[in-house]
């Protein structure tokens, strides 16, 4: 029995990664009687049938799974937005950010095409930039010029299993082509008359860049809160997270309830407006949405 990593998932067959070598491997008919699929990103215990094929036997715990990509074990989620075409959106941006903590995986933003807004718009964007990063997360503001690129991007990768996530059309592929030219994604432009980009991605799979692994994934169109509580929404804020064990009510929504240390900091501006509007609008999506039985 041998251990690996499935680093790709193409027409039921798993290509798992072990000593520098890849096998093909096919699923034990077990995983299906128990409704497990394997996932990339899995680690796994395969044993070897032919040279270089062999059956997966054994999927080890994941540290967290993600649905859309089908993919496990993520350290960090690089949320890709771009300043221009499409325009930058908090609302999107904090719709990824509240889906990526949910999943406990490490949220970095890189926000692209910089050189192609106004200095106003650029302003704009820089002061979202600084109220992110007193959050605490690492925001980056990428010029489209590809050479500007690569030093300042590298180290986020190395040692660290990444997927990219956004929307279509924000350059998730682009990025990828210029931090490993030799990967050659393709990439599409924007479709004007839809206004969002073409799928170009059509299966999921961790590619070797700068000493780490990154998949390469489809852009979300439809980003849906069914798997988070109302409870645990103000959780994957984390200057929420941060002071609302200050309210006085136990389980406070930050909503209607009196003194709530969530909306005292909104006041004093030591959390931003606009993310607690979008945590409001966020909490009345999920507490609207239909039981499920």
């Amino acid at each position: 029995m041998a251990e690996g990593r499935i680093i790709k998932a193409l027409s039921g067959f798993y290509y798992v990664k072990s000593n520098d070598r890849i096998y093909s491997c096919k699923g034990r008919g077990v995983f299906r009687n128990r409704k497990i699929t394997p996932l990339v990103g899995d680690f796994v215990e395969f044993e070897e049938s032919n040279p270089g094929e062999g059956y997966i036997m054994e999927i080890k715990e994941r540290t967290n799974e993600l649905v859309r990509p089908p993919i496990a074990n993520i350290d960090q989620a690089i949320i890709i937005s771009s300043a221009a075409s499409p325009d930058f959106s908090t609302l999107l941006l904090d719709r990824f950010l509240v889906l990526i903590e949910s999943k406990e995986i490490e949220p970095v933003i890189f926000i692209t095409k910089i050189d192609l807004v106004s200095e106003d718009e650029r302003q704009k964007i820089e002061a979202y930039q600084d109220i992110y990063k007193n959050i605490g997360y690492a925001v980056e503001l990428i010029s489209s010029k590809q050479q500007d690129l690569l030093p300042e991007l590298k180290h986020y990768f190395t040692d660290k299993i990444s997927v990219f996530a956004g929307q279509s059309g924000v350059g998730k592929s682009t990025l990828l082509n210029v931090l490993k030219p030799s990967l050659l994604l393709k990439t599409a432009e924007i479709s004007k008359s839809l206004g969002r980009g073409k799928h170009t991605t059509r299966h999921v799979e961790l590619m070797q860049v700068n000493g780490g692994l990154v998949a390469d994934t489809p852009g979300f169109s439809v980003l849906d809160f069914n798997e988070i509580e109302a409870e645990a929404l103000s959780n994957c804020f984390p200057e929420m997270k941060e002071v609302q064990e200050y309210c006085k009510f136990r389980g406070c929504m930050h909503h209607k309830e009196p003194k709530c240390a969530v909306k005292d900091a909104v006041e004093r501006n030591e959390i931003a407006r606009f993310r607690y509007d979008h945590y409001l609008s966020f909490l009345e999506e999920i507490q609207s949405r239909k039981p499920r039985y």
